[in-house]
């Protein structure tokens, strides 16, 4: 194969590599054409959730970007609702989202028929939101979602961190040496008497929001001159991004303003003792299924491209699992 390589290499004139540039160009210029034909055919499909322009995959738009232990790959998140007693998959779904917090709607309602009256929904923080847990109130569905925070309050995971400083040949559980902490909202001095906030620098912030609302909880918000954030020695410790953002702004909560949110509830009934047991059967139902599907049936990357196929692919592997379990449970005879 060089060596033809290298014959055509040789014969190639002058004008035969004219006509192949030629031939890249106009190619390159009819993608063009078609991509801006698409934009001005579809203008509010370039908006993303913030009105900003949103970033496509020209070879599959419908697949996202994803953060995972092997960096940001394009591809979808599988999703698959489990049967607690006999690990069954009553319902699969592939989507191009990396957020999880966008699936948990849509899967629990496609599964209504297959849910029963006592069915009590359990998932996991990257289902959590204040949104979601609104909803699945909203239609009287039964659920515990587990919120990010939810193993710092259970006394029974207090030595936890012990088990990070081990050694581990398959995964370093230590991570990478931490940067110093940076500058947190009980670091600045705020008066709430006199409405003033003062940085650890000694500066005086001004304020930029008095009746805020973040995430239903009332809030002040405090702003720093851009005269004293930039030429300031404690950058590195005050901002995430010091070489991209200007000044620092810190927010102060005074509480929720309607009352016990979704969330104050969820939280209250987790960390029941009935709570903690019903949760705690979660991992024990749902990912072993995830195990026989990555690792078994060798399902670690999607081979397709577009939702639709990469959906079929999902559900034919879940199909796959759903066979096996019901021949190992004599179905088959």
């Amino acid at each position: 194969m060089l060596e033809r390589h290298r014959e055509s290499d040789q014969r190639a004139t002058e004008q035969d590599l004219h006509a192949k540039e030629a031939q890249r160009i106009a190619s390159l210029e009819s993608d063009a054409a078609q991509i801006r034909q698409w934009l001005n055919d579809h203008p509010e499909d370039r908006k993303g959730s913030k009105g900003a322009v949103r970033k496509s995959n020209r070879t599959d738009n419908d697949s996202a970007k994803m953060a995972t232990s092997k960096g940001v790959i394009q591809g979808y998140t599988g999703v698959a609702a489990v049967d607690a007693r006999h690990q069954i998959i009553v319902e699969a779904q592939a989507h191009g989202t990396g957020s999880e917090q966008e699936l948990l709607i849509p899967v629990v309602t496609a599964m209504k028929k297959a849910m029963a009256h006592d069915t009590l929904i359990t998932a996991d923080a990257g289902y959590h939101s204040e949104v979601n847990l609104k909803e699945l109130a909203a239609h009287n569905i039964d659920a515990l979602i587990a919120d990010t925070n939810m193993r710092g309050r259970d006394e029974r995971f207090a030595g936890q961190d012990k088990y990070k400083a081990l050694p581990d040949p398959i995964h370093d559980k230590g991570g990478k040496p931490k940067k110093a902490a940076r500058y947190q909202p009980k670091d600045f001095d705020y008066d709430t008497q006199a409405g003033t906030c003062t940085c650890p620098a000694g500066k005086q912030l001004y304020g930029n929001g008095s009746g805020c609302t973040i995430n239903g909880y009332a809030a002040v918000k405090f702003q720093g001159a851009q005269c004293d954030c930039v030429p300031c020695a404690h950058r590195d410790r005050c901002l995430q991004k010091p070489d991209k953002t200007k000044v620092r702004q810190v927010s102060f909560f005074r509480g929720k303003r309607d009352g016990v949110s979704y969330t104050d509830k969820m939280k209250a009934r987790i960390d029941s003792p009935e709570g903690r047991a019903q949760y705690g059967r979660r991992f024990a139902t749902v990912e072993p299924v995830f195990g026989n599907l990555r690792h078994n049936k060798q399902l670690n990357r999607f081979t397709l491209r577009g939702r639709k196929k990469v959906d079929a692919q999902w559900k034919l592997y879940c199909l796959v699992h759903n066979i096996e379990k019901l021949a190992h449970h004599g179905y088959a005879q």
